[in-house]
């Protein structure tokens, strides 16, 4: 399996729908969604917010929109289709611990 690239450009998606989305996949129980490596949420250039993930795979990023499209309509979020790319090279840096 090959690390993707995910990423959303959503011109009408919210701050306010990107925290009710979070909310409610923290209660279905995908605080930490299997497969996911990264996560970045932000507001794009051309309005809206932009989210770009790190995935393990497509075929685990498949799996999670099983859940996440059901929550998306239910915030009202209307999201293009994401972009998702193969990545070449994924770093992820180590935090220290205190």
């Amino acid at each position: 399996m090959k690390n993707v690239a995910v990423l959303f450009d959503a011109k009408d998606f919210t701050h306010s729908q990107y925290d009710q989305a979070w909310e409610a996949l923290k209660a279905a129980g995908y605080s930490h969604p299997k497969g996911l490596l990264s996560h970045v949420g932000f507001d794009s250039p051309n309005g809206g917010m932009m989210v770009v993930d790190i995935w393990e795979s497509a075929e685990a990023f498949a799996e999670f929109g099983k859940t996440l499209g059901p929550i998306m309509a239910k915030v009202g979020a209307n999201l293009p289709d994401p972009k998702i790319i193969p990545a070449y090279y994924v770093y992820l840096a180590q935090t220290e611990m205190a």
